[in-house]
């Protein structure tokens, strides 16, 4: 769906972006991550050409990115991007009219999402008389409405309370299931687990991570193991197969954190803790999305 080539971006003597290539699949939900000024926001703003790159390139579908794939992409900017005086049904129409859809098509649609998000009467509110959270559902409408091949959400939970983001997550799923292909940016890690593919990370104008998740997560594992037992407290004053990281201690059962020894797997770690205790859980620890953002940020910080 959008091949991005050795993308270069400069303002002003300072470099937003440096060399980013990335390459998102048709279908796929794609997570853009990155701490504040990465240089994400001056990717997406490249992407939906508000502004153009110093150097590279960015395919379409096959085809260099050009004025007519507008039409076909969908853009939820993290910043209000609506009028505030102007009546939200009046507004949605306008901007569904930009994308190609008739008056009559638009208002048909419009309607349809009215209903699903169970804000019928919405249709003469103004912006400036909704909340953060009751925007970004307007705006989140006007993005998706004209069905496009490529949505491009960024912060798409920005002001959202517990209820509303869980029902913008279902519809972004519900989306993708039809055949769009997603990319968002957002600071929310678990959403990342919940929802995407693959991701990238960029940090200082520069990518330093991308991959499908499952993939990325397995390639931070380090043999390191949670086990909650119950029975006396294990001596570790001795030869062990493993290294004890931590011990938490209560009531009725013990949890340790261990790292096996080189050549060591969890059945021989088994094979000598059960004859000593009695074992009520032994799991992997692999580091999630957001442990390893964190690490990778601080490497280069």
């Amino acid at each position: 769906m959008l091949s991005i080539r050795n993308i270069v971006k400069q303002y002003a003597g300072h470099t937003a972006l440096s060399g980013v290539s990335l390459e998102i699949a048709d279908g796929q939900i794609f997570g853009l991550l990155g701490p504040n000024g990465a240089g994400k926001t001056s990717l997406i703003r490249i992407i939906n050409q508000i502004t153009a790159p110093d150097s590279g390139e960015i395919y379409f579908a096959g085809e260099k990115l050009n004025q007519s794939h507008i039409e076909r992409i969908g853009y939820m900017p993290e910043e209000r991007g609506l009028y505030k005086k102007m009546e939200i049904g009046e507004q949605i129409v306008y901007l569904a009219r930009l994308k190609g859809l008739s008056h009559a098509e638009a208002t048909r649609r419009i309607k349809y999402w009215f209903e699903k998000l169970q804000i019928e009467n919405w249709w003469n509110k103004k912006v400036e008389e909704l909340s953060k959270g009751m925007q970004q559902k307007a705006q989140f409408i006007a993005t998706v409405l004209h069905e496009p091949d490529l949505i491009i959400l960024d912060e798409p939970f920005s002001g959202f309370d517990p209820v509303n983001a869980d029902l913008i997550k279902n519809e972004i799923l519900e989306l993708n299931s039809k055949g769009a292909t997603i990319l968002f940016s957002t600071h929310r890690m678990e959403s990342v687990e919940e929802l995407c593919d693959s991701i990238a990370l960029i940090n200082k104008s520069k990518k330093i991570l991308d991959g499908r998740i499952r993939d990325i997560r397995n390639s931070y594992r380090s043999n390191t193991y949670l086990i909650e037992y119950t029975g006396q407290k294990i001596d570790f004053t001795g030869q062990q197969p493993f290294t004890l990281l931590d011990e938490i201690a209560t009531e009725n059962s013990y949890t340790i954190r261990i790292k096996l020894n080189e050549g060591i797997t969890s059945n021989d770690v088994l094979q000598y803790l059960i004859p000593q205790v009695h074992i009520n859980l032994l799991q992997e620890v692999i580091p999630s999305v957001n442990e390893i953002f964190i690490q990778k940020v601080n490497q280069i910080s």
